[in-house]
């Protein structure tokens, strides 16, 4: 089943500097039909607006809140309806949040929670039934750096544990969906310059952060981008279970 008779739905696209909008070019490029899935939903359907003209794919752009079953079922009706059967899903949907434990309040862990692990389980337990009976298919997560090396960057507490929530969620879903055709990956970023990160990058907190970084530059959504795209190849079916460090080196373990 060639990605060009599929369709890749990215969660969190809409943001225009964002990997999810980077993420759903880079697989339009490699042929792939997308549906973009955004609480902004003008954002949404100008990611795939511009997802479109530029690579002669069918888009879609649908508001979409991952955390609620409701809005969940409507837009994933709309890309069943419009588009080609879903053959990949990025589970881009993502909030940080900087407060440290002693400050956390139960409120903010699971709105932390909610988006990052929930909203993943709602999107993907949907679309996954569908990969499996056909057999084929690719999940691809967005964890973080946090994740692995405990914070530290941007996120606290309830930031590090929800993306390491994610991680182990990748891990058992592949053994489960393997027999299927369908792979399961994590991708790890590091500093990434996208809008979440930028204010925060600048005069001597950022010397200070490239210092650690062997390849001497923050990342770009580019460098995200691409491997997710690798990824989600027919061709990168011998890969499961795996996390992927995109962070210039700067957390080599």
């Amino acid at each position: 089943m060639s990605t060009s008779d599929l369709t890749a739905v990215v969660t969190g696209a809409g943001s225009r500097r964002g990997i999810g909008r980077a993420t759903a070019h880079a697989l339009a490029a490699a042929g792939w039909n997308i549906a973009v899935l955004d609480l902004d939903e003008a954002g949404a359907k100008e990611t795939a607006d511009s997802v479109a003209a530029a690579h002669g794919v069918a888009a879609l752009g649908a508001a979409c809140d991952v955390t609620d079953d409701a809005s969940v079922d409507t837009a994933l009706a709309t890309v069943t309806g419009a588009l080609p059967p879903v053959g990949a899903v990025v589970n881009n949907a993502g909030i940080t949040s900087p407060v440290p434990f002693l400050e956390v309040t139960a409120a903010e862990w699971e709105r932390v929670f909610a988006v990052n692990i929930r909203g993943a389980y709602n999107v993907t337990r949907r679309l996954a039934p569908g990969m499996a009976e056909r057999g084929f298919g690719r999940i691809v997560f967005l964890s973080s750096v946090s994740a692995e090396r405990g914070g530290g960057v941007f996120g606290g507490v309830a930031y590090s544990a929800a993306k390491a929530g994610q991680l182990g969620f990748a891990r058992a879903l592949a053994r489960e969906l393997g027999p299927a055709g369908v792979t399961v990956n994590s991708v790890a970023p590091g500093l990434i310059d996208t809008d979440i990160t930028g204010g925060a990058l600048e005069g001597e907190r950022k010397t200070a952060l490239l210092a650690g970084i062997p390849v001497g530059r923050n990342g770009r959504v580019d460098d995200v981008a691409d491997l997710i795209t690798y990824l989600c190849r027919e061709e990168t079916g011998y890969i499961t279970g795996a996390t992927y460090d995109v962070n210039g080196g700067s957390h080599i373990h």
